[in-house]
């Protein structure tokens, strides 16, 4: 994957933006950090991944999923893009959309994707 696939997964999602987080490239929504990209390394920061299951990731797929010292104490785990499957990034953007997106809009995408 690249940058212009993560926007492709992420700008599907309502009210999903591109934008910036401490100089690079990012996806929000109202204003609030869903994802960003560190270029030093070519992964996403990925957001709403508890510790216990960012351990499970790393281990079961080291060449996608890792962590630097700075993410160690956060629900953080890193996904190299070179490796990243879209099938794959949609469930974390998911996650981190519903757990920052306005409560209206998350129920009326879940109820649209019920009716669907």
């Amino acid at each position: 994957m690249n940058w212009n696939d993560v926007l492709a997964v992420g700008l599907a999602l309502p009210e999903m933006e591109a934008a910036t987080s401490y100089g690079t490239p990012a996806l929000k929504v109202r204003g609030k950090l869903v994802t960003r990209l560190r270029t030093e390394d070519n992964s996403l920061v990925l957001l709403e991944v508890p510790p216990d299951e960012r351990d499970m990731l790393i281990a079961a797929d080291p060449e996608t999923f890792h962590v630097t010292p700075h993410y160690e104490g956060h629900a953080i785990v890193l996904a190299r893009l070179a490796a990243l499957e879209p099938e794959r990034l949609r469930p974390f953007l998911l996650r981190r959309w519903r757990a920052v997106a306005p409560k209206r809009l998350v129920a009326r995408f879940e109820t649209a994707q019920v009716e669907a």
